[in-house]
């Protein structure tokens, strides 16, 4: 039996208490790293990183971008994109190594010569390629979660004057195909709609459309930069 002088009291439990109260408002409030959930191969689609390609090329400032349009030489980019002074930008999107391999044997990457593209790159997930493994002069881009990071900066002089032909090929074989869409009407009157809207409305154009010389397009700029 315990004396009445040997109990605990109330306060005796006030330490412990308040040590577990300490331990739990600091696990409440504790914060952790949060990590960023990169793709992977077994978690992207070619589709997936072929959009991520022209997104990125968007941002590249490249103001014309096609994705998967073939030319006569038999290439068709995943993605390609254009900027100032014809200056164009490769991106082929992979997700497997078994891709990257295959590709390498392509007649137009045996021969780069005739392939398109001032500047090119791969896109891969995280950690598929390695910077040696890339052909001469390409560099390599790399989706983690929301970002695209360039690992590698690609040469930007690797378009020789049958590729520059090839890209033509590929600009005018994708016209060609709007085109069709579009018959009987045809690109010139596609492009002249804003003509006829102003004729419709007693030479005025409706409020809101911006007259076609007056739209940004810095393609018409006279410049030599990229």
């Amino acid at each position: 039996m315990i004396a009445n002088d040997e109990r605990p009291t109330t306060n005796d439990y006030f330490p412990m208490e308040a040590t577990l109260t300490l331990l739990r408002t600091t696990f409440a409030f504790q914060t952790f790293p949060v990590t960023q959930s990169c793709l992977t191969p077994a978690s992207v689609t070619h589709a997936k990183l072929v959009r991520r390609a022209v997104q990125w090329l968007r941002s590249y400032r490249c103001g014309v971008v096609l994705s998967e349009q073939a030319c006569v030489s038999g290439e068709m980019p995943d993605a390609i994109g254009w900027k100032k002074a014809c200056h164009s930008v490769l991106v082929e999107s992979k997700v497997s190594r078994a891709d990257f391999l295959a590709d390498r044997d392509k007649p137009f990457r045996q021969k780069p010569e005739i392939g398109v593209g001032c500047e090119r790159y791969y896109l891969t997930p995280r950690g598929l390629l390695r910077a040696e493994e890339l052909p001469k002069g390409w560099g390599l881009l790399e989706v983690c979660g929301r970002e695209i990071e360039r690992v590698k900066a690609s040469a930007k002089n690797l378009r020789s004057e049958i590729g520059f032909r090839n890209e033509m090929n590929l600009l005018l074989a994708s016209l060609r195909r709007v085109e069709i869409r579009i018959e009987p009407e045809s690109i010139t009157d596609f492009l002249k709609w804003k003509n006829r809207m102003a004729e419709y409305n007693r030479g005025t154009l409706p409020e809101g459309l911006v007259a076609a010389e007056e739209e940004a397009n810095g393609f018409l700029l006279e410049t030599a930069g990229h």
